[in-house]
Formats: structure tokens, C-alpha cells, sequence
């Protein structure tokens, strides 16, 4: 009597499946990975709220913890480019004073990266005064806890008014008529007097006692 051999079943619902067991293994461990990258999402939103609660409640040492040693932070202004202490230094003085500053997260976004200790992140913020605006940057993983390595804190402009906000920042950092004015007219005719007040060749040669430079004329 001829005996046949079984064989593993390999039918899914009555369908043979084609893929090879290794196959199986790797979709196994990609699936075993989706619960993991979740669960460091959402301890990031977590770092994150905290991290705004804490400076609505002013409440300087739970906001410092929240951020790197090292940490970045770019305001609003152009010349708003604080790192490390410089910035707990700036921000405790409002702090101590129980004057934080409210920014309430409306929709956020976070792409955790290969290595799973870094991610780039960017939120809308609803302000009080300022209305809507965008945070942005890097969260690392310092030990189990995830911290803002790198804030930036803009204001968005709608396209249809980019062009006319622009041109009043342009004539703000230009300055008030009266102010020196830094044109290529300015300059060249700034450069054409300079140049005329310059002595002659020939003349005024005379050295001043023990230097080497001209005595006045």
C-alpha cells in the first residue's frame, strides 16, 4: 500500500498561499513593529502637551525638563535664536513672575525616524492674540523620556496677504525716514564726498612728532 506524505497546510480560506515561510516571517516582525512606532507616537504627543501645559502653567522646572540641555529654540522674531541656558534665562524672569505663555495645539504631526530615538514633528497652535500659529521641530529619546531637542515658533501668512505683510517688514527693518539710509545712491554719494576731503597728492605732507601719519590741514 502506497503511503503519501503530508504536507504543512499551506491554504488560507481554502486558497493555497504562494508565499514562502520566510516571507511569513517578515511580515510577522513588520507587524510586531506597527505597536511599537504607535506607542512612541504617542509618548511624543504626551512630551509635547506637557511640554505646553507647562508653560501655560508657568511652571519652569517641568518646562526645562521637557527640552535637551542643548535645546533650540527660534521665535517668532528673526533675531529669536536661543540655545541651552540662554533660553531658561530668558524664559524664567516671566516664569518666576507666574506669566507663561498659552499656545493650545489644534493638529499636529509626527514622523518618527529608522533609528527610533528622533523625530521631526510640526503643529498648528491656537494664540490668544497672535490667532493661529505653527510650531515645529526635533524630538530626541533620552532615556524613556522624549524631549524637545529643537522648537521653532512661527506665525503663518496667508498667501493672499504674504506680499503686503512682507513689504511692512521690509520698511520696518529699513527704519523711519530720517534714519541713515543704506541705497546705493546714498552710499556712492556718502563715498564721493569722502573722497573729495581727502588731501591731494602733493600736499599735506607734513608727519606729526614720533608717527607716521599726516598732521591736519
Amino acid at each position: 500500500m502506497a503511503v503519501m506524505s503530508q504536507r504543512p497546510d499551506t491554504t488560507v480560506s481554502g486558497y493555497r498561499s504562494r508565499m514562502p515561510p520566510f516571507a511569513w516571517m517578515i511580515v510577522a516582525l513588520l507587524l510586531i513593529g506597527v505597536p511599537a512606532h504607535a506607542e512612541s507616537v504617542d509618548a511624543i504627543e504626551q512630551a509635547l502637551d506637557a511640554f505646553h501645559n507647562a508653560a501655560a502653567r508657568a511652571d519652569f522646572n517641568a518646562y526645562s525638563d521637557l527640552m535637551t540641555r542643548e535645546v533650540v529654540f527660534l521665535g517668532t522674531d528673526a533675531t529669536e535664536r536661543w540655545q541651552g541656558d540662554a533660553f531658561r534665562a530668558f524664559a524664567r524672569p516671566y516664569f518666576d513672575e507666574g506669566k507663561g505663555w498659552t499656545y493650545l495645539p489644534q493638529e499636529r504631526r509626527v514622523d518618527l525616524m529608522p533609528d527610533g530615538e528622533t523625530a521631526l514633528f510640526d503643529e498648528l497652535l491656537s494664540h490668544a492674540r497672535l490667532g493661529t500659529c505653527r510650531g515645529s521641530g526635533v524630538m530626541i529619546l533620552e532615556g524613556a523620556q522624549w524631549k524637545v531637542a529643537q522648537y521653532n515658533l512661527s506665525v503663518p501668512i496667508p498667501n493672499a496677504l504674504v506680499e503686503g505683510v512682507a513689504q511692512q517688514i521690509l520698511a520696518f527693518e529699513q527704519g523711519p525716514p530720517g534714519e541713515a539710509d543704506t541705497s546705493a545712491d546714498a552710499v556712492q554719494i556718502e563715498e564721493d564726498v569722502a573722497e573729495t576731503s581727502q588731501p591731494k597728492s602733493g600736499e599735506c605732507r607734513r608727519k606729526r612728532h614720533k608717527t607716521n601719519t599726516k598732521a591736519g590741514c
